[in-house]
């Protein structure tokens, strides 16, 4: 990641620590299926690196239309594991 983004490895290690993330501690990590992904991550990670001057950044999730609150219905405690956005058993 440092070298492909032409920054130190300690940088990348001050940036995880300053947002406290912690990717060894990921068991699953799921990339959108979004065709244009590498672009809008592209994007959003040129901001954080050099940020504008004199703006605002805001940030949405998107969800579909199908998503909406109450539509999908409660899991019993058989059901283990983590949930994702995708899953079949919701």
């Amino acid at each position: 990641m440092a070298q492909e983004q032409g920054v130190s490895k300690d940088t990348v290690n001050r940036l995880w620590q300053l947002h406290n993330i912690k990717p060894h501690l990921s068991r699953t990590f799921k990339l959108s299926r979004d065709a244009r992904f590498l672009e809008k991550l592209t994007d959003v990670v040129g901001l954080y690196l050099n940020p504008p001057q004199k703006a605002v950044v805001l940030c949405l999730d998107e969800k579909s239309q199908n998503s909406s609150a109450g539509s999908h219905p409660t899991r019993t405690a058989a059901q283990k594991g983590p949930v994702w956005h995708d899953d079949a058993r919701l």
